[in-house]
């Protein structure tokens, strides 16, 4: 059952806009899946699926290329740089990475998926983002790569 509503959950956020869970949840309604809010936050994070920020300045629900969590995290990480970091300035062991809004979501769940040593954890707002390293030397490897990864001058 959590395998066909997974899919079913995947299908529909590839073939429509869905800007909230109460918007999904209602879909999988109509297509006979009832579903708790916990649940279906749940199935959220196991897929994977980020909000990213749409053109008309709101935010809809996206999966990964590959539709998973895994290996096409650092693929997804390296689609959605260059269309929404800003910037990235940082002290000492912190790094601050301004946004496009409603993107630091989505860019701050690709970030934590994509494992790097450097990174002890991230916090995520609407268009921003707290990056906390291990170390000075460790922020300046992270903020260097993710400015060369975004097209960003170094």
């Amino acid at each position: 059952m959590k395998t066909q509503r997974h899919a079913a959950i995947l299908r529909i956020v590839r073939g429509e806009t869905v800007g909230s869970q109460e918007q999904l949840r209602e879909r999988l309604k109509a297509e006979g899946y009832t579903v708790t809010q916990a649940t279906l936050s749940r199935d959220i994070r196991e897929l994977g699926l980020a909000k990213v920020a749409a053109p008309d300045g709101g935010s809809h629900y996206a999966a990964g290329p590959d539709g998973a969590t895994g290996g096409g995290v650092r693929q997804h990480l390296e689609q959605l740089l260059p269309s929404m970091l800003v910037s990235a300035e940082g002290v000492g062991p912190l790094l601050v990475l301004k946004t496009t809004t409603g993107g630091a979501q989505a860019l701050g769940l690709a970030l934590d998926g994509a494992g790097w040593s450097e990174i002890i954890g991230t916090i995520a707002g609407d268009d921003a983002i707290l990056v906390i390293t291990r170390s000075e030397r460790g922020r300046r490897a992270v903020q260097a790569r993710l400015k060369e990864l975004a097209g960003l001058p170094a």
